[in-house]
């Protein structure tokens, strides 16, 4: 009975020694069995060290340590998920945006930039700051192509430039962006936007109804196809948040006729060394626009597609002759603000 309390005693983790005289007896003999204890385990672990001396049964596996808890991340309700990083990089905000205009060059200007080897462009366009801006900047960032020191990110959206929150909330993302503005004959660009849109939808009435009231009276400024050749107004909206030092005014004339030269201007409007020269061009008498003699990722030329370079509708040379009139203030207006003449009239 004693030695058993003893042993009992021993093995108990955290329990006191018995109280009374059994006690007493009990203490003596504690530290003889915990030597002889020690002795036993100390010799079969000796014994297991050599091969072949271990039963299989005491060889167990250790157990592979569990996985880390992923770390919790706070998210809006609501909130879009983003993409998990990877890959070299990282996805930074646009340090330069073409802003405009539509059917003025702006897809021939991104994929002739997009041969540099320091720009990283957004293929195709948010609409970010015209159409989904309350998805927040968080999400906009997401969409961008990653870039490493010395790139810098491109996107083209050219709505922005006749948008007129576009400004504010690019001038809130950053007051240092440089814009890009591809500008064309407001006319000549007015008559392609419709052949755009007649493409579409084949039904629509002639350009000289949308381009007149009622056919026959004053421009209709609400049409899209005419407001948007109205450069000076819709640069004012601009210039009340960026100065013109931020802007660069490209033409989309000499974008066709020297490419290489217009595209060089950019370079240096970007700061970029002028690697996107002459080499890159060959010009395509079919579609009438120079392509490219090697495209970005591939061996093969390439010109833009089958929607660049359709020929326009016939319009009536005085149809015509009254837009020009029309644009012609307007016109020197925007020669005025940037300091450049486009040779329009």
């Amino acid at each position: 009975m004693a030695g058993s309390g003893g042993l009992g005693g021993v093995a108990g983790c955290g329990q006191g020694a018995g109280a009374g005289p059994g006690a007493t007896l009990r203490a003596p003999r504690a530290p003889l069995l915990l030597v002889l204890l020690a002795a036993l385990v100390l010799g079969a672990y000796c014994l297991c060290a050599l091969p072949g001396h271990c039963p299989p049964a005491s060889r167990v596996p250790m157990p592979a340590p569990a996985p880390a808890e992923p770390p919790c991340v706070a998210r809006r309700p609501g909130a879009p998920v983003l993409p998990v990083a990877s890959g070299p990089g990282r996805r930074r905000f646009p340090q330069a945006l073409i802003v405009g205009v539509k059917k003025g060059g702006t897809r021939a200007l991104l994929e002739f930039l997009r041969l540099h080897p320091d720009v990283r462009a957004l293929g195709s366009e948010p609409h970010f700051f015209d159409r989904w801006y309350e998805r927040g900047l968080a999400w906009y960032r997401s969409l961008m192509p990653r870039t490493l020191d010395g790139q810098i990110t491109i996107e083209k959206t050219p709505s922005y430039f006749v948008t007129l929150e576009a400004p504010h909330r690019i001038h809130s993302m950053s007051p240092d962006t440089k814009l890009i503005v591809v500008v064309r004959n407001p006319v000549t660009r007015a008559i392609s936007d419709y052949a755009q849109t007649l493409s579409k939808t084949p039904g629509l009435p002639s350009f000289r109804a949308l381009a007149f009231r009622h056919g026959l009276g004053p421009v209709d400024t609400a049409w899209s196809a005419v407001r948007i050749g109205l450069y000076a107004q819709h640069l004012d909206n601009w210039l009340r948040y960026f100065p013109l030092s931020h802007f660069l005014f490209v033409s989309g004339e000499r974008l066709v006729s020297d490419p290489a030269g217009e595209v060089g201007r950019v370079q240096d409007f970007l700061g970029l060394k002028r690697v996107v020269t002459d080499k890159h061009f060959y010009f395509n008498a079919t579609k009438g626009f120079p392509c490219l003699k090697k495209a970005q990722g591939s061996s093969r030329p390439r010109c833009l597609g089958k929607s660049k370079g359709r020929p326009h509708p016939r319009v009536p040379e005085a149809v015509v002759q009254r837009l020009r009139d029309f644009y012609q203030p307007f016109n020197r207006k925007f020669y005025q603000m940037i300091g450049q003449n486009f040779g329009w009239d």
